[in-house]
């Protein structure tokens, strides 16, 4: 991801070292930032961001 929020719709993987979870993602511009959220992936392997619809999964490595 390069300093914006996901806009193309496609899901962001997340790896185990990733954990825990939280949206917006550091690399995003300040700018463009709603408020943390913290998504519990863990559960169902796969969560959406209730703020901006962002998908995340979670990889099996």
């Amino acid at each position: 991801m390069k300093n914006k929020l996901n806009v193309n719709n496609k899901p962001i993987n997340i790896k185990l070292d990733q954990l825990p979870l939280h949206c917006p993602l550091p690399e995003i511009s300040l700018w463009n930032q709603h408020p943390k959220v913290f998504l519990p992936i863990d559960t169902f392997k796969k969560v959406k961001c209730p703020y901006c619809g962002t998908e995340y999964i979670l990889e099996n490595d």
